[in-house]
């Protein structure tokens, strides 16, 4: 188990997961059960294992569904905070915005539906020296597990594009990512935007820093991803 962490982790678990219906008809999918457990409960365990110690759960949709069952976090050794969306979603980037007076200068950003078997410190490590004001994991996909989004050439995001997708694209985004707040002060509280507008600019900017991971990701987005993992968790199960 790895030594504590000091750096927070939003969890944008926000969504209405449209791609999982039914079965997120009625709940979260953060409370889609995977090998008998509630997704969040395998994030959590994954987390702690890795030293993190606090999360922010960024939520809108059945968000109080996931804050009766996980209240404070203590089960799972990890201090949890909630930031609603309100009224209306906010998107990635606009949940973010909200949750700041609970992250603090510099934290994580994890995906709601993703699981991420990597070791969080020798990224924040990387982070840290880079002098960037963000950084984006990435992993060498080649269109296997889902389509590339990344041009990553020499240690540096290059492109980010999700709509345009030149034939170089060879990587990914990972699903994890490390921001200094500075970088959301331009934006408008409360105002819809998505994460991608952000690490748009950030690359423009040169100051996106991209820390290459080797092992794969898994994620519950779709109904294939669910049944990958589900495979996975039950293989480790005692």
């Amino acid at each position: 188990m790895s030594a504590p962490l000091d750096i927070p982790v939003a969890i944008l678990a926000g969504g209405l997961a449209t791609r999982l219906r039914p079965i997120t008809k009625k709940i979260p999918k953060s409370l889609v059960p995977v090998a008998g457990k509630p997704f969040l409960a395998h994030q959590l365990e994954l987390l702690h294992a890795r030293g993190i110690r606090h999360a922010v759960l960024c939520i809108g949709y059945l968000g109080e569904m996931i804050q009766r069952e996980f209240g404070n976090g203590s089960t799972y050794g990890i201090r949890l905070d909630y930031s609603f969306d309100g009224p209306k979603p906010l998107g990635t980037g606009g949940a973010i915005k909200r949750a700041l007076p609970l992250l603090g200068d510099e934290f994580f950003v994890l995906y709601g539906d993703s699981y991420l078997p990597v070791e969080y410190r020798p990224i924040a490590e990387f982070f840290r020296h880079s002098g960037k004001l963000g950084c984006m994991t990435v992993y060498r996909n080649e269109g296997h597990y889902d389509i590339s989004n990344v041009v990553f050439r020499d240690g540096e995001i290059a492109v980010y594009d999700k709509k345009n997708r030149p034939p170089e694209m060879r990587h990914i985004d990972y699903g994890l990512s490390l921001f200094k707040a500075p970088v959301f002060e331009p934006y408008a509280t409360d105002r819809p935007f998505d994460l991608t507008e952000v690490m748009g600019k950030l690359v423009r900017e040169r100051q996106l820093a991209g820390y290459e991971v080797r092992e794969r990701f898994y994620e519950i987005g779709s109904p294939t991803g669910l049944a990958e993992l589900e495979t996975l968790l039950q293989s480790k199960s005692p």
